[in-house]
């Protein structure tokens, strides 16, 4: 059986009378969807096919335009758009699936004559979008010698029938102008465009003042300046309404906001009046719970807490709505971790979570907030199932969501919920593989490791399966507590170190008296296993050992030691195995561990020590060329920055310069040279880093310090009054995407140079597009002044 569900349906008044209908159905259970374009005057639509004769696009053009903007559509297989060039108006439209466009020539509800008809210009065009096969046709391979005859039926006209509803029945939609702004309103409201839905209802309501939809528009102009914030004039219409409309379906909405905003404006007596009639009036509503949240934030607002959080209580308890439940138990949350029950907050975080998580993306500022508070107080699995909330909402590409993404698998990684920490983590690995967080996210995913359970299988002695028959058939006995010893000799024999650590809990069980070297043995198997893990760099195993047994191997072992502790971010365990190395009486390895003591201390924030053992190491490397740890003079630069030494900064990075030379690695360093200069007015310092940086940007592409550098190195040559040089790094920026504060900064920029030297027309240019870039920048204020002068 054919339905047809109509979609959507947008007509446009205008200089000509186009009409574009999109509707969808289904045949033989396969989706379709047809999109009609007519007008009173014959227009051109055309294919487009790529070489796989596959149709990319369909372009309409008009002769005429349209007196309002056509908003841009789309459902499943099509995506419509429209432009005006040269004063055509075109339809573009692009598909999702496959195509086919289609003259409507003939009306078959009058017609009686019909003919195959190929024409370029017609009133009424179809364009079907379908999946596979199109819908009611087949394709035919017709001879060229074939005579296109017309088909005439006198005695039977065929048979019409317009749209139909999903129960069969005839659709009748009738042209009614305030109708189709309503469905606009809605529209754009659901859409949150809030201040484009007021100006048309303001328009709507002007042009039909006796409209049937008057106390709609009237309903949806209260939501409106709910969302925009506008009490007064909230009150106003509200008003109006209630004393127009008071049996409309939407009063308890009206009654609840209308005294929101009396509460916000502190008009406790008006909005006590109207909570009053909505809580006695519409008691069961879930606008009236929706009063006592309302009424909360006001106790809130005005210093009532305890009050507050009573009301919310009595909310959660009372309320069978989810939103307002979890709207309640969002606040009772906040509540309790600004008051720092964090506890209290984190069972409401919990059952949010469950229950409701999209209340966090719509309160996404709070919501951040709230992370923060958790993960500073160290319940991060509550900071981690807000941000899980919010991401699940997210593009990967939105600001927010890589940062989020990293901290859900770092917060949990902390807490029990392992196995999702390393999902999170390995997700972030997987969408952000250049990532900001990269390496912190890489040391979290090792740190994981050591709660892994692993177990190599290897091959049994006829020895072994003995005491393992015989623990078995002899649990809690003398026999197998015997065998249990003895298996565990055995596996330190064969250097099975894992296998005693497995029986770890059942050795401490026994008896003390006979069994009394089970403490040794048990050191002894880790010891064995931290060593067999050095040996495989294992580094998850060998930090887990070092920690839970306090194990000091003899110094060979250091550099193992040292790396696994680097890697899994324990830093006073490779303190240590700095520490009892630096006095070593070979210089190589003296050298070396002096190194690495200075980038635990410069990782652990220890600057002061990374500055004096770093002049020790200087001192040792001097002379050589090339030194495995000339990396130091980086070190000391960057802990100079973070000092914010600029005296030392310039000192240590000449000798960074003298070493490695303009160097891409650099380029932040060079970076910061620019701003400690700026720091201090030394428009040398900046320039000549600034051309550093240009240099690296161009021979390798990557343009990371723009614009921060052309605008920097524009000032310093400014302050220099060259002029010339100013407006060519300025206009470097031409060719670079910018965003439009900056394209705005960059113009205006523009402009005040070429004004300097006198190129007045192009300044004025400058000034204009600065201006236009983003007018409501300072920027475009500045350019405004400028050009006025």
């Amino acid at each position: 059986m054919f339905k047809i569900i109509l979609l959507l349906l947008f007509s446009f008044a205008s200089l000509f009378a186009l009409e574009i209908s999109l509707q969808g159905a289904k045949e033989n259970h396969q989706p379709y969807s047809t999109l009609h374009i007519s007008d009173k005057d014959k227009f051109l639509c055309q294919e487009f096919k790529d070489d796989f004769d596959n149709v990319i696009k369909i372009v309409c053009a008009f002769s005429k335009s349209p007196s309002k903007k056509v908003q841009k559509l789309q459902n499943t297989f099509f995506e419509i758009d429209s432009e005006i060039k040269k004063d055509t108006f075109f339809l573009i439209i692009k598909p999702y699936e496959k195509m086919k466009l289609l003259p409507i020539v003939f009306n078959l509800s009058k017609e009686e004559t019909l003919f195959g008809a190929n024409v370029e210009l017609s009133n009424h065009w179809m364009i079907v979008g379908y999946k596979e096969n199109i819908p009611y046709m087949e394709k035919e391979t017709k001879s060229r010698l074939a005579i296109n005859l017309p088909f005439t039926s006198h005695d039977e006209k065929l048979p019409y029938v317009g749209s139909l509803d999903i129960k069969g029945n005839p659709v009748y939609i009738k042209r009614v102008g305030d109708v189709t702004e309503y469905l606009k309103i809605k529209k754009l409201y659901d859409e949150k465009n809030y201040e484009f839905a007021l100006e048309l209802v303001e328009d709507v309501l002007k042009e039909y003042p006796n409209s049937l939809f008057r106390a709609e528009l009237l309903f949806y102009k209260i939501r409106i300046y709910a969302k925009l914030k506008e009490n007064e004039k909230l009150i106003e219409t509200a008003k109006e309404y209630l004393r127009n409309y008071s049996s409309d379906e939407n009063v308890a909405e009206v009654l609840s906001l209308i005294a929101k905003s009396y509460d916000k404006m502190g008009i406790n007596s008006d909005a006590d009046y109207f909570y009053d009639r909505l809580f006695s009036e519409h008691p069961d509503s879930v606008y009236a719970m929706r009063g006592y949240i309302y009424m909360a934030e006001g106790l809130e607002d005005s210093g009532g807490t305890s009050k507050a959080q009573g009301i919310y209580e009595k909310i959660l308890k009372e309320a069978d709505d989810i939103d307002v439940a979890a709207e309640a138990a969002y606040k009772l949350g906040r509540l309790h971790l600004w008051n720092a029950k964090i506890s209290e907050a984190a069972k409401h975080i919990e059952k949010i979570s469950l229950a409701k998580p999209d209340i966090f993306m719509q309160k996404k500022s709070e919501s951040i907030d709230m992370i923060h508070e958790f993960a500073d107080n160290g319940d991060f699995v509550s900071a981690a199932a807000i941000a899980k909330a919010l991401v699940a909402k997210m593009n990967y590409d939105d600001d927010e969501y890589e940062g989020l993404l990293k901290n859900i698998g770092i917060w949990l990684s902390q807490s029990k919920m392992k196995q999702e920490a390393l999902k999170a983590l390995n997700k972030y690995s997987e969408l952000f593989p250049d990532g900001t967080y990269l390496e912190e996210v890489k040391i979290a995913k090792d740190s994981l490791f050591f709660d892994v359970d692993e177990d190599n299988e290897t091959n049994k002695t006829s020895k072994l399966e003995m005491y393992n028959k015989l623990i078995q058939e002899y649990p809690k006995d003398r026999i197998g507590d015997k065998a249990l010893y003895e298996k565990a000799k055995l596996l330190i024999a064969q250097k099975m170190f894992k296998g005693v650590l497995a029986l770890e809990t059942e050795l401490q069980a026994l008896d003390k008296v006979e069994y009394g070297d089970v403490p040794e043995l048990i050191v002894d198997a880790a010891i064995g296993a931290m060593q067999e893990a050095l040996e495989t760099k294992e580094c998850n195993k060998v930090l887990q050992l070092a920690s839970k047994y306090q194990i000091d191997l003899s110094a060979q072992w250091d550099d193992g030691v040292y790396e696994c502790a680097m890697k899994g971010a324990d830093f006073l365990l490779a303190k240590k195995m700095a520490d009892r190395n630096l006095k070593s009486k070979e210089l190589e390895q003296r050298k070396k561990w002096l190194y690495r003591y200075i980038k635990i201390d410069f990782a652990t924030g220890n600057y002061t020590n990374v500055i004096e053992a770093s002049k020790e190491l200087i001192t040792l490397i001097a002379k050589e060329k090339n030194s495995a740890y000339q990396d130091v003079y980086r070190v000391v630069f960057d802990t100079y920055h973070r000092l914010e030494n600029t005296q030392k900064m310039i000192e240590s990075m000449s000798k960074v310069v003298e070493i490695y030379g303009e160097s891409y690695i650099d380029s932040d360093r060079y970076a910061a040279m620019m701003a400690a200069g700026g720091n201090i007015k030394d428009t040398n310092l900046v320039i000549a880093y600034g051309e550093k940086i240009l240099k690296i940007q161009k021979t390798s592409g990557s343009l990371a310090q723009t614009p921060f550098v052309e605008f920097a190195l524009y000032e310093a040559y400014t302050q220099k009054e060259d002029y010339a040089k100013a407006l060519d790094v300025i206009k470097m920026l031409d060719t670079v995407e910018l965003k439009k504060n900056q394209r705005a900064r960059q113009k205006y920029l523009l402009g005040s140079v070429l004004a300097k030297l006198w190129r007045d027309t192009e300044s004025n240019k400058a000034y204009q597009e600065a201006i236009d870039a983003d007018p409501a920048s300072a920027w475009a204020g500045l350019a405004k002044s400028a050009k006025g002068l």
